[in-house]
């Protein structure tokens, strides 16, 4: 205490000359208008530039939870969307509520994502208690992503698209004809579509989407497009498709989920009749 009060000593000359500046500079800013406007106007800029940065700041650190929970709006969103888009049988039956709520959406964050490997998994943050089954399919605006494999209470495994044990029931979009999309283990930003017949008249650029074909996904979700057709060298009636997938899976972050509220149904029916489905 003795050295604090022995250094203000050294300094009460310096102090005093602080002291006395602020004082003039009070007494104009006070008694002049011109003066006194101009520092305030500079204050209230200096000030509102800290305060900006502040909130800049703040706003960096709560972009996570704010993703998520816009993530989760318009997963409400895409299933109100659904509804509307819901393709009648024939013009003339109405959509039945069974078949209007036959899907539904979820949001989801990506928590962990591996690449390296011949099957490759995804971790979510959602699990069982916030309504995540095994079997729901995932995409996410670029297109798909993967399907859950199993859960717990907070967080659910998945299938990458980049996974070599998944296939996903799609389509040409230009034609119609369908077939599977499998990934060869290879480019993580190409797959195959399998099973597409040699008389097919596929060109490079074609748009390949779900087919809605199995109890996964939605018709017309984005898988990517044709870069590449050769004949199919270990079968000779098929064409040899690679398709160059529309999601980047070293940035995949936010998803959707999707679940089919009749998929314990038909699965149930599949196995009781013996078939192989694609999920």
């Amino acid at each position: 205490m003795l050295r604090i009060l022995q250094f203000l000593y050294r300094i009460r000359a310096f102090i005093l000359f602080v002291f006395l500046e602020v004082l003039a500079i009070w007494m104009i800013v006070s008694n002049n208008s011109p003066q006194g406007a101009a520092f305030f106007n500079s204050s209230s800029v200096l000030i509102g530039s800290v305060l900006k940065k502040q909130a800049d700041v703040i706003q960096f650190f709560s972009l996570a939870e704010a993703n998520e929970a816009l993530t989760s709006e318009n997963a409400e969103i895409l299933q109100q969307l659904r509804l509307l888009q819901i393709k009648p049988d024939s013009i003339s039956i109405k959509l039945d509520s069974a078949l209007a709520a036959t899907y539904q959406f979820k949001g989801g964050r990506v928590i962990g994502n591996s690449l390296r490997f011949s099957q490759n998994y995804l971790t979510l943050n959602k699990g069982s208690k916030h309504g995540i089954k095994p079997g729901m399919g995932i995409f996410n605006p670029e297109g798909v992503v993967g399907r859950v494999k199993s859960v717990s209470e907070n967080y659910s495994v998945a299938f990458s698209l980049l996974n070599t044990g998944l296939l996903v029931s799609s389509k040409i979009k230009s034609s119609d004809v369908f077939g599977s999309v499998q990934w060869d283990g290879k480019s993580a930003s190409e797959a195959r579509l399998l099973f597409v017949p040699r008389h097919v008249k596929a060109v490079e650029g074609d748009t390949v989407v779900t087919s809605g074909f199995n109890a996964v996904f939605p018709e017309g979700i984005l898988i990517g497009v044709i870069s590449k057709i050769s004949p199919d060298e270990k079968n000779p009636n098929y064409l040899s498709l690679t398709v160059k997938l529309s999601t980047d899976f070293s940035k995949v972050n936010y998803v959707y989920l999707v679940e089919n509220t009749l998929f314990t149904e038909l699965d149930s029916l599949h196995r009781q009749s013996e078939i192989s489905n694609e999920y």
